[in-house]
C-alpha cells in the first residue's frame, strides 16, 4: 500500500488537516479538507505531487464528516465517494436532519443548564456546514468491510470524537490511517452530537472515544497515519498517556464538586473559568464528558430535577 500525504490549511485552531493519496487497485484520497480556496490548492499540488491528476482519483474516502476533512468532495469529478451512513446526511445538507440536530442541542443546553436566552445563540450547526462538501456519498462502509480497490484494508467503526468517525487498518502491512482518533500533539475533543438512532437518546462521547481507542489498541499498527501532525508508531505507549491524562483531568474534576450538586454549566464554570462563555459548546462537552467518565467509574450520581435540569454530585 503506496501513501502519499498532503498537509493542507485550515481556518481552525488545530492547524493543518492531512488527506492522504493510496495507490491500489483504486486510486483514492482519504480526507479532502475544508471547502475553502486555499485547502483546493493545497489538495491540487498534493495530487501533483503524487504523480497524479485531480481527474486521476477515483475514490473519496471519508474518515468522518467534520469540516476540515470533508470539505473538497466535489473536487475529483471521476471519485465516488465513501465512508460512513451518518457522512451522508451531511453532504446533503439535509434540512431534517438539520432540524434534528438543533433541537437535540437546544434540548441538551437546557438540561445541562444553560440559560434559555443564551441557548438559541450557542446552537452552530448550519454554519459548520459553510466548508462540508455537497455530494452524497456513493457507497456506505460498515464496520468490519474492506474498501473497494484495496484488499485487505479494513473499516473500524472508532465513535466517540465524531458519531462518523471510521479508521482503517492494513492487515497485509498493519499501518492504519486513523483520522482524528489517535494525534500525535493534541487530544481530539469527544464532541456531543446526535446520534443516528434517535431512540438512544445522549451518546456520552468520551465513553466512546475510549472504548474506540480500546479498539486501535488490540490492533497490531506499525505506523499510524494521523488527520493532524506527525505519524505515530508506538500506540500502545500513546494511549496509555493519554489515558493517564484523562484520568488526571477528571479527578481534578471530582475534587472541585466539594458538597455541591452542580449542572454542567456550573461545573464547566469552575473547570475553564477564564473561557467558558466564549467557548461554551467546546468546554461544556470536555466536562460533561468528564462527569460521565466519573459517573461510570462510581464516583458521582446524576439526578433530573422536576424542571428537567440535570445535577451532578459526589456519591
Amino acid at each position: 500500500m503506496h501513501i502519499h500525504k498532503i498537509e493542507i490549511p485550515t481556518p481552525y485552531a488545530v492547524g493543518d488537516v492531512n488527506a492522504f493519496v493510496v495507490k491500489g487497485d483504486a486510486l483514492t484520497i482519504f480526507d479532502v479538507g475544508p471547502k475553502t480556496a486555499e485547502a483546493y490548492e493545497a489538495l491540487q499540488q498534493g495530487v501533483k505531487a503524487a504523480g497524479f491528476a485531480m481527474t486521476d482519483i477515483e475514490q473519496v474516502v471519508l474518515t468522518h464528516h467534520h469540516p476540515d476533512h470533508a470539505g473538497w468532495v466535489e473536487a475529483f469529478p471521476n471519485a465516488t465517494i465513501l465512508g460512513h451512513l451518518y457522512n451522508d446526511k451531511w453532504l446533503r445538507h439535509d434540512e431534517e436532519f438539520l432540524r434534528y440536530h438543533e433541537a437535540f442541542y437546544r434540548e441538551r443546553l437546557f438540561e445541562h443548564g444553560v440559560p434559555q436566552e443564551y441557548i438559541a445563540p450557542s446552537v452552530h450547526v448550519r454554519r459548520e456546514l459553510e466548508l462540508v462538501g455537497k455530494r452524497p456519498l456513493t457507497h456506505i462502509l460498515a464496520d468490519g468491510d474492506e474498501v473497494p480497490g484495496h484488499p485487505g484494508l479494513k473499516a473500524f467503526e472508532t465513535l466517540g470524537h465524531a458519531q462518523s468517525h471510521l479508521i482503517f487498518w492494513d492487515e497485509a502491512s498493519h499501518r492504519v490511517i486513523g483520522g482524528d482518533l489517535l494525534l500525535d500533539k493534541i487530544t481530539p475533543n469527544p464532541l456531543i452530537e446526535p446520534p443516528l438512532d434517535r431512540t438512544v437518546g445522549r451518546t456520552k462521547s468520551l465513553l466512546q472515544y475510549n472504548e474506540s481507542l480500546e479498539i486501535l489498541r488490540q490492533l497490531p499498527v506499525t505506523t499510524m497515519y494521523t488527520g493532524h501532525g506527525a505519524d505515530l508508531t508506538d500506540i500502545p505507549v500513546l494511549i496509555e498517556t493519554r489515558l493517564a491524562r484523562q484520568y488526571e483531568q477528571s479527578m481534578k474534576v471530582y475534587e472541585l464538586f466539594g458538597d455541591d450538586a452542580l449542572t454542567v454549566v456550573q461545573m464547566t464554570k469552575r473547570v475553564y473559568p477564564a473561557i467558558f462563555q466564549r467557548q461554551l459548546g467546546l468546554t461544556m462537552s470536555k466536562t460533561l464528558g468528564h462527569l460521565d467518565y466519573l459517573e461510570a467509574n462510581g464516583l458521582i450520581t446524576s439526578f433530573q430535577t422536576a424542571e428537567g435540569i440535570y445535577l451532578f454530585k459526589r456519591k
